[in-house]
């Protein structure tokens, strides 16, 4: 959207507004010529009239560059309807325990049962997830997303930039697993597939893998995402209030 349109919003200032498949409705504009604080504060203002509509998100999406030579900037900023109920940082949190979130997580929830936040970019995100499985407290939950294999690779369909990140995931976190501690488990998901192979730009519906280490080996066969949620309350010792059912022995 902003190869395609950003050269007319540099010339007549007015923000560029879309949509795709999913439940959000954003916003691009230039940093430097509508500023960075003019589009959080637009974006801010019509978050509670979209969720009034049941849009899911407003996203803000910075850019900076010429025509030609535009690119993103991490200053992305999802305004997210609040969840309609409690969900798993609450439950861990309102337990009296301490919930960390790492990326856009605390964007995803509208900081909902979330104690603090790290941003940045995944490498940054990485060496966050690193330090906090070193000093995060017996009991804590840390939650992280990692955007990137979303934003710079499947949207754009970059097949070699996406294998590339997957060789450097793939890496980080076999040094991370030697980290963990006794009673610590890791359970690695994601929300959609986006797969660089397929045509068009928007996210595709395969199902996604779930990956837990620090529970011994097995299948877990077919779950959702409320069964992933109530697995790790039930580990961390709290009460799952959803509909999910715990996979863990």
């Amino acid at each position: 959207m902003i190869d395609q349109f950003g050269a007319e919003h540099l010339r007549n200032g007015n923000p560029i507004c879309y949509t795709s498949a999913d439940s959000v409705f954003q916003i691009a504009a230039h940093e430097k010529a509508f500023g960075l604080d003019r589009l959080l504060d637009l974006c801010a203002a019509l978050a509670p009239h979209l969720h009034a509509l049941k849009v899911g998100r407003v996203i803000a999406r910075p850019f900076v560059g010429s025509a030609g030579a535009f690119r993103r900037t991490a200053n992305r900023h999802d305004y997210a309807i609040k969840p309609p109920q409690p969900v798993l940082t609450n439950w861990v949190q309102d337990a009296g325990q301490k919930v960390h979130a790492v990326g856009k997580i605390g964007d995803i929830f509208s900081m909902q049962g979330i104690d603090d936040l790290r941003k940045g970019p995944d490498t940054e995100l990485m060496q966050h997830l690193g330090d906090l499985i070193d000093t995060a407290p017996d009991g804590s939950l840390t939650f992280a997303n990692f955007v990137e294999f979303d934003s710079l690779w499947g949207h754009r369909r970059d097949v070699s930039g996406y294998a590339r990140a997957l060789e450097w995931f793939d890496t980080e976190i076999g040094a991370l697993l030697p980290r963990l501690r006794d009673g610590d488990l890791l359970c690695l998901t994601a929300d959609h597939g986006n797969d660089p192979t397929w045509s068009g730009t928007d996210h595709t519906r395969e199902r996604v893998p779930v990956l837990i280490y620090g529970c011994g080996a097995g299948s877990l066969g077919h779950v959702g995402f409320a069964d992933v949620a109530a697995s790790i309350a039930t580990h961390l010792g709290v009460a799952p209030q959803g509909p999910g059912r715990s996979f863990l022995k």
